[in-house]
């Protein structure tokens, strides 16, 4: 089997014109045709990006080629493909998406027919069949049917509402980023008794409201707005809406770890989330947390694996086996809506819950760089420390210290950089763990 080189953490990401390109789409397109045996149905869906449409008639070309039927759903949130896939009783499902990455960037991932995400295994032997051209096309009597699906979107929002109870007039601010949430997010939001207040809501691949990162320094006008209307919560989505994260109702972007962990107390049993995660997590949920690599399929074959409750990434990426294995930031959103308008302000239940220093650093590294950076990572940190309880090389290389801190070094799977995570109960041995590790992924570069 080859060595993957086209997708990364999620999926295939990179620039539009050097690293996808149509081609990179039309033969994916047939690679994955070729793997489901040339035959079956595909649903291709993607988000607001200006190359999507381009690259969308690309890999429906290849399917269709191959012997494969499309179901175009067009413009909607990642978590729609993953349902459809499922609802439709499609065969595997395509996202045409880039999800928090800028404009420039686009990318494909790819779904199985239970609505999670392909395995690195499945990946695997689609690099494969890509590499070695082993696609085929079939003849002319055989050429795939292309079909076009609206209905489906309405069946997603309906039972999307069916999933929570929120309480009539929780005055919800939802910022979209101008990403593929923009229409669904805030119509169910209404329908499930919100008041909704909108942000970067129109549909724009230029995404000129803000980057598509939902993070702290993109989210400004979400947190004034909040205060300024006097709004319960805040609620924003990265660019394909598989992902969410609140702002409370004083304005400030809730800490990724003690989010995760507040909707993680909501379920009874196991939960499933990913070495980056801090130790409120294990100090919060009522089941066992079991750890695995970043990346929302990893998470996904745990749940199914252990037949955990709930599963996420500190990112906002969660999944709800109870309704799709797809992450879905709209579900998210609405099940933070759920626990504030019964349980009270987010402000306050997000500070019963306990909070460490907490230090999340990234630093430029090149695809090649990455490489030699990690290949002696664990017996540089080792070297460099001499506190260390346990050594987990899972992905990357997290370090758990004596007085319970913890420090993650692994290479992002979607971008340049190679990231570091920490956490302590004090603030100076966070700083310490920090600058120790910076000095050495510097000194390597």
């Amino acid at each position: 089997m080859v060595a993957k080189k086209l997708f990364g953490t999620s999926g295939i990401r990179g620039l539009i014109g050097s690293e996808v390109t149509c081609e990179l789409a039309l033969n994916v397109g047939k690679s994955l045709a070729y793997y489901l045996g040339n035959e079956g149905t595909v649903v291709v869906g993607y988000d607001t990006r200006t190359t999507n449409e381009m690259l969308d008639q690309a890999i429906c070309a290849g399917l269709l080629e191959s012997g494969v039927n499309v179901i175009k759903i067009g413009m909607v949130p990642t978590p729609l493909v993953g349902y459809a896939t499922e609802k439709l009783d499609a065969d595997a499902g395509i996202m045409l998406t880039a999800s928090h990455n800028p404009s420039p960037y686009n990318g494909i991932k790819l779904w199985n027919k239970n609505g999670m995400a392909y395995t690195s295994a499945q990946e695997a032997k689609i690099e494969e069949i890509y590499a070695n051209k082993d696609y085929i096309s079939v003849t002319w009597d055989k050429v795939g049917k292309l079909n076009v699906n609206e209905e489906i979107k309405g069946q997603y929002i309906d039972d999307l509402v069916d999933m929570v109870d929120i309480k009539e007039g929780l005055k919800v601010v939802i910022d979209c980023a101008s990403g593929a949430g923009s229409e669904i997010s805030p119509l169910v939001f209404r329908k499930a008794g919100c008041e909704v207040t909108t942000l970067n809501s129109q549909p724009d691949g230029f995404f000129p409201g803000r980057n598509p990162e939902p993070n702290e320094e993109n989210l400004q006008t979400l947190m004034k707005t909040v205060v300024a209307i006097g709004a319960d919560l805040g609620i924003a989505h990265d660019g394909d809406a598989d992902r969410m994260i609140t702002v409370d109702e004083k304005g400030n972007v809730s800490p990724f770890d003690s989010l995760l962990a507040l909707i993680s107390k909501e379920f009874d049993g196991d939960i499933v989330t990913t070495v980056d995660a801090g130790l409120c997590m294990d100090e919060s949920v009522k089941g066992k947390v079991l750890r695995t690599k970043v990346g929302d399929v990893n998470v996904a074959e745990v749940i199914i694996e252990k037949d955990a409750s709930f599963g996420g990434e500190p990112s906002g990426t969660w999944l709800h086996p109870d309704f799709c294995m797809c992450p879905d930031g709209i579900l998210s959103g609405l099940r933070m809506a759920e626990i504030v308008s019964r349980d009270g302000k987010l402000s306050d239940l997000l500070a019963q819950i306990p909070s460490y220093p907490n230090i999340r650093e990234k630093i430029t590294c090149s695809a090649e760089a990455k490489v030699k950076v990690m290949e002696n990572m664990e017996e540089l940190l080792t070297s460099a420390f001499d506190d260390i309880r346990d050594v987990n090389s899972i992905d990357g290389v997290r370090l758990t210290f004596e007085d319970d801190s913890w420090v993650l070094i692994r290479p992002s799977g979607t971008e340049d950089y190679v990231r570091i995570t920490l956490e302590s109960r004090d603030s100076q041995r966070a700083e310490s763990i920090k600058e120790t590790c910076v000095k050495i992924i510097n000194d390597n570069l």
